[in-house]
């Protein structure tokens, strides 16, 4: 029941080159085969209704991939086989490598490939920032829609 493995993070899709651009992003499906560490200050599961609740300075790393939150909270699908979906609340932050995103609220329906960040949401890749109240990345077709008073911040290179 409690397969960590299958758990595949959005942050490769935020390493595009064009982030802030263009709002496109690759694919995060290249790390679903490296192993997955979980930390947290304490761990709840509930086989009746197949979620567990990570809390407390909770930090999910998947190669060179971070996940850090105060809440995690997984959904497992009815077969018991695999994660339905992630929802990460408290002082959100993805990372893979220079590129990061901050939000209050992250969730992620693995079926779907769709992550959808919520509140204050902020994109960083080097000197390019992209902020929003609501961000949704869709790994499949590795596109982004940001929407909610958009700001952003371009490095132009000569």
């Amino acid at each position: 029941m409690f397969k960590l493995r299958h758990i595949v993070f959005c942050l490769p899709l935020l390493a595009s080159p064009a982030l802030a651009n263009d709002v496109a992003f690759g694919s995060a499906r290249d790390t679903a085969d490296q192993p997955v560490q979980v930390s947290a200050d304490s761990l709840s599961v509930n086989q009746e209704d197949g979620q567990a609740t990570f809390q407390g300075n909770v930090a999910i790393s998947q190669g060179e991939m971070l996940l850090s939150a105060q809440t995690v909270l997984v959904t497992y699908n009815e077969d018991g086989e695999g994660i339905e979906s992630l929802l990460a609340s408290g002082g959100v932050t993805l990372v893979n490598g220079p590129v990061a995103a901050e939000a209050q609220q992250a969730d992620y329906n693995i079926d779907k490939a769709i992550v959808v960040l919520t509140g204050n949401v902020l994109l960083t890749q080097g000197q390019n920032v992209i902020s929003g109240e609501k961000v949704t990345i869709n790994l499949d077709s590795g596109t982004a829609q940001i929407g909610g008073r958009v700001r952003t911040t371009l490095e132009i290179k000569e």
